[in-house]
């Protein structure tokens, strides 16, 4: 569910988690969770599905993806800029951005976009997450994009781990000597929360973590 406190912004809950007051009613579940596959779909690859015009860093106006939504789904003919606003804003991932009237995806794009995104305070190392049959192919020629645009890499490898676990049971984590890449002139932008975008990877800058210690049993 999607509310909007007076006093402190947009929530998905009951009540706000600040001052626990019921707050106003944005969208229910169901609404969210279909407004926010059509938002990343729009941003992220086929914005020519609802004629839409992209800019080259991605950015698409608000008022524009509104009517193109309620136009293409007249169940949303309710749909104001302000309820995108509040999806990009209560996103746990951070996949997306807001400035002034326009919204465009963080990562993930598969359409050409110049992203202008942040390249200071990245972590030392950063995260990637591959199965068993390609790790040997990743270690020795690096990482490349594949059906995206950029190599996303991920803050830590639990976060990796779980990007992974949609590709494959039990992923192999790679560690990004992202310190020593950057030494190198390779350029990390900073996208979601814990997502980083990068052209590609050098072997020299991978190797493969240790593996979990497998639970002891009880």
């Amino acid at each position: 569910m999607l509310k909007e406190c007076a006093q402190h912004g947009y929530f998905r809950a009951d009540a706000c988690p600040v001052c626990g007051q019921p707050g106003r009613f944005l969208m229910n579940d169901r609404e969210l969770d279909h407004l926010g596959r059509v938002l990343t779909g729009i941003l992220r690859h086929f914005p020519d599905r609802y004629e839409l015009p992209i800019d080259p860093q991605g950015w698409v106006s608000l008022p524009q993806i509104v009517r193109a939504i309620s136009q293409k789904h007249p169940a949303y003919h309710w749909l104001r800029p302000q309820h995108l606003v509040a999806i990009a804003e209560t996103d746990a991932k951070g996949r997306y951005e807001v400035r002034d009237d326009r919204v465009r995806a963080t990562y993930g794009h598969t359409v050409d976009v110049d992203l202008d995104l942040p390249t200071e305070n990245i972590p030392e190392r950063l995260y990637f997450p591959v199965t068993a049959d390609e790790v040997g192919i990743v270690l020795e020629v690096g990482l490349k994009p594949s059906d995206r645009k950029k190599v996303h890499l991920s803050k830590t490898a639990e976060d990796a781990r779980a990007a992974g676990s949609v590709r494959t049971p039990e992923p192999i984590i790679l560690e990004v000597d992202a310190k020593r890449a950057r030494e190198q002139g390779i350029v990390i932008m900073r996208a979601g929360k814990t997502v980083y975008l990068v052209d590609r990877v050098p072997s020299e800058f991978l190797k493969r973590t240790e593996s979990p210690p497998a639970a002891a049993d009880s």
